[in-house]
């Protein structure tokens, strides 16, 4: 079947993850997606675990991309890249702010080679503003944005997260704003400069607490598991030691849960009768629930809370999502052919799609595995003229 973005084309000279990210969505749908990389490689292929010297994270991360070598510091190697944005759709990069132009390929260049380029620019901060000089990375954006000061319980430290978060959603954010200047591209012939930051992509994750400081002047606070605007929503223990996470943001939800433990008059009582009643009084609720909680085990409390439709589920740990049959049956982890290391497993693209559905073609590939494909059959070189460029050091 034939995949939602085939005919695009993008050039991925992005580093790390934030950059990158957005071209492996893409990917994921079917782009081409040819990554430019140092002679010496990404610094993403020196992250995380390894097994028998093949890095895992990369194979995650740079899957479907063709990868290639390309030394843009040498004016021949640049040149290379011309050749590549000429007939391309998109280009993706993170330097630092300036530094693609200084380095004699900005926008403006770019767009003098191919009008109809667009051109995404990931940064910490943005491209502009006193701060876009400063080196960052997607830790410093979640401690800047408010995330890391409201994650965490009431009484320990502002809290970051275990994966690179505003990383991915920046590369989301840039994704689905490449297609929208695609768009626009095909109906006018204009391509453009897109300007993503790390910081306001996970700003904009962060629901009601910037208009409620506008407004009321309040501003948040670390509350654990709790939600300030939902009640109730906590992780409660169970008899056997487990964790059980439960919600109940609607009326009926909540309504469910309380016949579920055998509370149903709380449903009347005033302290408790609406979602922000639940919200001024959640202690006593949460105390209430915790209490029918630790008095089962893990499977005790599923039993019945999922026999009266009621939100709750257990805090899976990974060896437990590998073993759930929903997550089996959706095919939620896929089974990839790698070269290296036979069948690996990792999340699929989070997407179904009727006509075009997105997938993992192949995981992530050997420094320059792709050098002779794209430049040789893309662009013409002849085996002589590679070896040249492998021997100049330009790949």
């Amino acid at each position: 079947m034939k995949a939602s973005l085939q005919g695009i084309r993008v050039i991925d000279i992005g580093q790390f993850l934030a950059g990158p990210a957005a071209a492996t969505w893409l990917s994921d749908f079917g782009a081409e997606v040819i990554k430019v990389e140092r002679c010496n490689g990404d610094d993403q292929r020196r992250w995380g675990k390894a097994k028998d010297g093949h890095p895992l994270y990369w194979k995650l991360v740079s899957r479907n991309k063709k990868c290639v070598t390309l030394d843009l510091t040498k004016e021949e190697g640049r040149s290379i890249l011309f050749d590549l944005v000429k007939e391309a759709d998109a280009v993706v990069e993170n330097f630092r702010p300036g530094k693609l132009a200084e380095m004699g390929m900005g926008y403006e260049l770019l767009k003098n080679i191919n009008p109809r380029i667009v051109l995404l620019s990931v940064s910490a901060y943005g491209q502009s503003g006193p701060y876009s000089q400063r080196p960052g990375f997607g830790t410093l954006a979640e401690a800047m944005c408010g995330y890391a000061h409201i994650t965490g319980q009431a009484d320990g430290p502002p809290t970051l997260p275990a994966f690179g978060l505003a990383d991915a959603i920046a590369g989301l954010t840039g994704a689905y704003s490449i297609l929208a200047a695609i768009r626009h591209r095909d109906q006018t012939g204009e391509g453009q400069h897109i300007d993503v930051s790390l910081l306001e992509p996970l700003m904009s994750m962060l629901g009601a607490m910037f208009i409620e400081y506008d407004q009321l002047g309040i501003v948040s606070q670390r509350s654990g598991s709790r939600l300030p605007f939902s009640a109730p929503r906590n992780i409660y223990m169970t008899k056997d030691g487990k964790a059980l996470a439960m919600s109940s943001s609607g009326q009926r939800a909540y309504e469910r849960t309380m016949k579920a433990i055998g509370r149903g008059e709380l449903i009347d009582d005033e302290r408790f009768k609406t979602n922000r009643d639940r919200g001024q009084n959640v202690d006593a609720l949460d105390a209430i629930i915790a209490e029918w909680v630790g008095q089962r085990t893990v499977k005790e409390a599923m039993d019945v809370l999922i026999g009266a439709e009621a939100a709750a589920m257990p805090v899976y740990d990974v060896s437990d999502i590998f073993a759930d049959p929903h997550v089996r049956e959706r095919k939620s982890i896929v089974e990839v052919e790698d070269q290296h290391l036979g069948k690996v497993r990792m999340q699929n693209v989070p997407v179904r799609m009727s006509a075009t559905p997105p997938g993992i073609r192949w995981t992530g590939r050997e420094l320059g595995q792709d050098n002779e494909a794209v430049y040789g059959e893309l662009l013409g070189m002849d085996a002589a003229r590679l070896s040249q460029l492998k021997a100049d050091g330009v790949i």
